[in-house]
């Protein structure tokens, strides 16, 4: 009986530091947005106030009213949802065919080929800048949103690749077998049995890819001087001033910004299991 009541001793402390755990681990990554929002309801007098505290003494709603006012956040918010959307659409319809392949066929200079994959991903887009804008100009796409998915697409294509191969090679090839004798050829096996059960992989790719396209700045501000075209992450700038910064105007588009990811992640996220046992079993 005691060696139970000390098990369970135990048990209940052991959970307890790991609820106190994940707590404070929360804090420390939620407290930058709750300042960021704590600002973005603050008058500018507030905000430059040394004595002032994080809260805010009345809350400033109209500050996200007045944003939509002094600059086209309207457009700005379409243009990246055209960039990040397009750039995901083009990553994944190469990458999916590229990661099968290199998942399900043997050929030759494969090991070399993932290796170039990897060092791919050592080179920031900053680095290329220069050689970027020019292969953009030479094609005359600067100051376009074509070039930037293109680009964007380009930078996320190795991470594509080397995900869903990953996610591909855990699932068994003998579903895809067992669909060629029923009279499939490689590729449909490939969209009615692989497809399916490898839904959770490609939705958590899908959001990766389109959380790096619609975070990308510096390639955008390069390329983009026009400002009706100019994406969301670019836009805000204009509340950047010489003399002085529009904190609470930053701040407030700042969070309109994350609001379209925040909700394409918990539109998708209750679909991840959905894909988990969809075309493993024949009807």
């Amino acid at each position: 009986m005691a060696d139970n009541l000390t098990i369970n001793w135990k048990k209940l402390l052991t959970r307890i530091l790991l609820y106190f755990s994940v707590a404070v681990i929360c804090v420390i990554i939620l407290y930058p947005y709750f300042v960021m929002a704590c600002t973005a309801l603050k008058t500018r007098a507030e905000i430059f106030d040394p004595n002032g505290a994080i809260l805010p003494a009345s809350p400033i709603w109209s500050n996200f009213v007045d944003i939509w006012t002094l600059a086209p956040m309207g457009k700005y918010l379409l243009n990246s949802v055209i960039v990040a959307g397009g750039s995901t659409i083009i990553a994944m319809l190469c990458g999916i065919p590229a990661a099968y392949a290199l998942a399900r066929m043997k050929f030759k200079g494969q090991t070399v080929f993932l290796g170039f994959i990897i060092v791919s991903q050592m080179f920031a887009p900053v680095v290329l800048l220069i050689g970027i804008y020019k292969v953009i100009k030479f094609l005359g796409m600067t100051n376009t949103l074509l070039g930037l998915i293109f680009i964007n697409a380009a930078f996320n294509q190795a991470f594509t690749v080397w995900l869903l191969r990953g996610t591909f090679m855990s699932i068994s090839a003998e579903m895809e077998q067992a669909a060629t004798i029923d009279g499939c050829n490689r590729v449909q096996a490939m969209l009615r049995i692989l497809l399916p059960v490898a839904a959770p992989g490609i939705v958590t790719t899908l959001i990766f890819i389109f959380i790096n396209a619609w975070n990308e700045f510096t390639v955008a501000l390069c390329l983009i001087s026009t400002d009706t075209i100019k994406p969301l992450t670019v836009g805000i700038n204009i509340f950047n001033g010489y003399n002085i910064i529009e904190w609470q105007y930053l701040f407030a588009s700042s969070i309109v910004a994350i609001i379209p990811v925040v909700i394409l992640f918990m539109s998708i996220e209750k679909n991840l299991t959905s894909g988990l046992t969809a075309g493993g079993v024949k009807g």
